[in-house]
């Protein structure tokens, strides 16, 4: 940083490099669960292992960053806050959210998810009692006028098709919102990387717990491919944007890091339509517009939805 607060333009150039990469990794994470489901998997196992396998890279991160001690020294009212919200957003989101990936296409997916920003700003403005402004609400009647537009295609045999898949990621959106207020107040107190490990970890406690009170079978094939696709999940849809978009915010600050992330829905449509033939109809793309532009004026409202993160 330059004595005057502002990134040199060397520092701007990596931010805008690893807001990007996190943007795009987290958009491949659709991709690779619907060529795991291909193959049999169920959502329940690929989110137990996904849990599994990130968490110590991240508590070695965390553990790096912040220190141990210091990692362990989290207040117990701010850890039970950080666990809260992990366990809404990890665990229930995620599930609503791998569940809906099995009824929809990975690109509806990913614009729908991208939606949380609007839903900071409705729950904020009621928390804090502060009626918005008439740029938010033209912002939200953009944002929903979208959603509206991508998941009926203004046509009702789409509405049909989407409908349940759409309810579950917009439920997602719902507790990603949710994760992201609570860590507004308790990032605060114990920092970003201490609340993204104890939120981690709480939810991988739910998903193993879950797992193993679950009746269903155990549907894991672990053959060359899946073993491909499930260290590409992890690693390339997980752990490596989680580290990226954090430095990259870290390095642009979160309104600029916000606007490079827009790239994700983009990516994850393209990756679709190339891999899965996945297309939008010409009113989806527009719905996929109108959440674009409504949650870019959002960024540029000084509120927590300009707070760069990924849930699910």
């Amino acid at each position: 940083m330059s004595r005057g607060g502002r990134p040199r333009h060397g520092s701007t150039f990596a931010g805008i490099a690893l807001t990007s990469l996190g943007a795009v990794g987290f958009a491949s994470k659709g991709i690779f669960a619907k060529a795991l489901y291909a193959d049999g998997w169920s959502a329940l196992d690929l989110l137990t292992i996904r849990a599994v396998l990130a968490l110590p890279v991240i508590a070695a991160w965390a553990a790096w960053a912040v220190g141990a001690r210091a990692l362990l020294r989290a207040p117990p009212r701010a850890l039970l806050g950080a666990a809260a919200a992990g366990i809404a957003c990890y665990y229930v989101g995620a599930l609503f959210d791998f569940e809906a990936l099995q009824l929809i296409d990975a690109s509806i997916e990913r614009v729908l998810l991208f939606s949380y920003p609007s839903m900071v700003v409705v729950f904020h403005a009621l928390l804090y009692r502060e009626p918005p402004t008439g740029r938010v609400l033209g912002a939200l009647a953009l944002t929903y006028t979208g959603i509206l537009m991508v998941v009926t295609g203004l046509d009702a045999t789409i509405l049909r098709g989407n409908l349940a898949g759409a309810g579950l990621v917009l439920a997602c959106a719902l507790t990603s919102a949710l994760y992201y207020l609570a860590g507004d107040r308790w990032t605060r107190v114990i920092g970003s990387l201490a609340y993204t490990f104890y939120a981690l970890a709480a939810a991988t406690g739910c998903l193993l717990l879950h797992r193993a009170l679950s009746s269903a079978a155990i549907t894991v094939r672990w053959q060359p491919r899946d073993l491909a696709l499930v260290a590409g999940i992890v690693v390339c849809a997980t752990v490596v944007p989680m580290l990226a978009m954090a430095e990259g915010v870290r390095r642009l600050g979160a309104p600029r890091a916000s606007l490079v992330s827009t790239i994700g829905p983009p990516t994850t449509i393209l990756l679709g339509a190339w891999l899965f033939g996945e297309r939008l109809h010409a009113a989806q793309w527009l719905g996929v517009a109108l959440i674009a532009a409504g949650i870019l004026t959002l960024e540029g409202v000084n509120r927590p939805a300009g707070r760069v993160a990924e849930g699910a």
